[in-house]
């Protein structure tokens, strides 16, 4: 689990519409490639998957304030198409901080 202060909160349905915005075009201007995920609300959480490759979510995010708390599924923590959207998560949490940044509560 990663837990992320962002120094500004938000509410789920703006992440989840952030990320519907963002998340597949620029995974898809990084990887040049088609696939695309699913994001959706789930039990007070945002999670995004892509079931035609994978079985279960690779990421799983939660609000608490000012701290977003990410779970990445253990099954796909090398998979490329895995790391690609944890580097995309981490860009658009830097933008929602703005000026403010991101800090990192706790990795591992």
């Amino acid at each position: 689990m990663k837990i992320l202060n962002i120094h500004k909160i938000i509410t789920l349905d703006q992440l989840v519409q952030l990320l519907h915005q963002k998340l597949n075009l620029l995974f898809k201007e990084q990887r040049k490639n088609d696939t695309s995920f699913l994001i959706g609300n789930k039990d007070g959480a945002v999670e995004i998957s892509q079931p035609m490759l994978y079985e279960g979510f690779l990421f799983r995010i939660e609000i608490k304030g000012t701290e977003v708390w990410i779970t990445r599924s253990e099954h796909y923590v090398d998979d490329v198409n895995s790391l690609t959207l944890e580097s995309i998560l981490n860009t658009l949490f830097e933008e929602l901080s703005g000026d403010k940044g991101v800090k990192i509560v706790l990795e591992g």
